[in-house]
Parts: structure tokens; sequence; C-alpha cells
């Protein structure tokens, strides 16, 4: 198992051994031991999983009072995974996909997102802290300097509004 630093501090690409032979495969997606080893430290209490079709974007998203860290995976499919930090504007992406077995760890306090590159993609991400959705906050998908693999994504109401990455910034500095 490799645990990649990224230009992002604190931000890995985990590339876990996948053990193949002619009936498939085996991996272990999660050891705390490994992990903690690799500088993945944190109890994960929390998992998720999502299911989006090509062209949808979700995100840019975190918490505040409670912020989540999130170790994300494709379990089908291929997204685009970007973390983002709201101080620097500095961001890492990353091909998440079911052939490549990668998964990327966001540290707690960055906005995480992602973005469906193939037919369908599903998605699971384990976080150190429960989702609280009075907690949330994030940036619009196109005020972080990300070069997007679509440039016209499917977006929720929600996801449409949010402010610019300049303007959060603003928000909790003041």
């Amino acid at each position: 198992m490799k645990f990649v630093e990224t230009a992002l501090p604190g931000v890995l690409i985990v590339e876990p051994d996948v053990h193949r032979d002619p009936r498939g495969f085996f991996l272990e997606t999660f050891h705390a031991g490994k992990y903690r080893e690799g500088g993945i430290d944190a109890p994960l209490v929390q998992a998720n999983h999502s299911r989006s079709t090509r062209g949808t974007l979700r995100g840019l998203h975190a918490q505040r009072k409670t912020p989540q860290g999130k170790l994300v995976r494709a379990v089908s499919g291929e997204v685009f995974d970007v973390a983002v930090d709201v101080r620097t504007g500095k961001h890492v992406g990353v091909a998440l996909s079911a052939d490549n077995f990668r998964q990327l760890w966001v540290p707690p306090g960055l906005l995480h997102g992602f973005c469906v590159v193939s037919e369908t993609a599903e998605i699971e991400y384990y976080c150190t802290e429960l989702y609280d959705p009075s907690d949330e906050i994030g940036a619009r998908w196109d005020s972080a300097g990300i070069d997007w693999p679509v440039k016209e994504p499917l977006l929720s109401r929600k996801d449409a509004a949010l402010p610019a990455l300049a303007e959060l910034r603003r928000l909790l500095d003041g």
C-alpha cells in the first residue's frame, strides 16, 4: 500500500495493494493501523455512498464547526475528485476510478467536490465527523481555478447557489 503526498499538505492519494487472479480481485479498502502509519490517523464515523450520472458535479463542500476529513473512492465508474484549501485557494485534483482503485484523503477543513466523467459513477466516502447540514459551507465549483473535465456540469440547486471561493473566505474571516 502506498500513500502518495500531493501538492496540498495533508492531502494524500492512497494506492492500495490489489491482489488479482482469474477469479477477480481482493483489496483492503481500509486498515486502521496501515492508514495511521501512512499519515491518516482519524476516526471514521460515517460512511456515505452516492451514484451520479456523467457530468454531475457535487461540491465544493465542507463543514465549519465540525470539519470532516473524507476518505473517498470510486466503487464504479470514474470521477475527477478535488480538495481545495479555502485559505489559499490551492487545490489538488485526481482521477478516482473502479479500475485504478485509488482513494483520496481530504483532511478536515478542506473543501471537497467531484465530477463524474464516466457514464455513471458510484462513490463511497468515509467521514471523520457526522454530517450536519446546519454546519455546511461551500464554494461555487467554478470559482477556485480548477480545470474541471466538464464545462457545463449538472448541479444541485444548492451547489449552484454557493458563494464564490473569495466570498466564502471573506465570510469565514469576518
